[in-house]
């Protein structure tokens, strides 16, 4: 696994727009099917990673936490299934199950949507506003495998909370860490 950090997407980008098809009904959706009524949450993620491991409790309780608040929860895999088949599509939908996601999990075949987010890592983390505009681009909070760090999401749970309450999100955000998204 190699350790690699978030890009920077600049704050104020408007989301990519993208149709992918959901591993857990293997229907083709839309960001603009998908996302919520006061926030969009795009995550970049995959089955094998144990720093995506690490956090998927935590990615679920998130994803319920905020639903009912108007923000919605997309996860994505862009990775090279032929060289990680771990990734595949009907794995995504059985560790989606195994993992309760309450959220879509989507699978980006051509990688052409993790470039258009200028993904990098999993898990990476993008939060959009209601007009889809890009206002938090950062890590979920500070525990990572074998730190000892509680994981409570604190980072994105602030953003999200601020998002929430039209309070200004902290423009200093510290981007994610995570394995290197696999690219063919």
């Amino acid at each position: 696994m190699a350790l690699t950090p978030s890009n920077m997407l600049p704050l104020g980008t408007i989301a990519p727009d993208f149709n992918l098809t959901d591993t857990k009904d293997n229907v083709s959706k839309s960001l603009s099917q998908l996302k919520g009524a006061n926030g969009t949450l795009v995550m970049f993620i995959c089955n094998h990673c144990p720093f995506v491991i690490h956090v998927n409790e935590a990615l679920v309780k998130l994803a319920n936490d905020y639903k009912p608040n108007g923000i919605n929860c997309i996860a994505i895999s862009s990775n090279d299934v032929e060289n990680y088949p771990q990734d595949s599509p009907d794995k995504m939908k059985t560790h989606a199950e195994e993992n309760h996601y309450s959220f879509p999990y989507l699978y980006d075949e051509t990688q052409a949507v993790a470039k258009a987010y200028d993904a990098a890592c999993t898990p990476d983390f993008f939060l959009f506003d209601e007009d889809l505009k890009l206002v938090y681009a950062g890590r979920l909070d500070d525990s990572r495998p074998g730190n000892d760090i509680p994981v409570t999401g604190k980072d994105l749970r602030a953003a999200m909370d601020a998002l929430l309450n039209h309070q200004p999100i902290d423009p200093n955000q510290k981007p994610s860490m995570g394995c290197n998204i696999k690219w063919k």
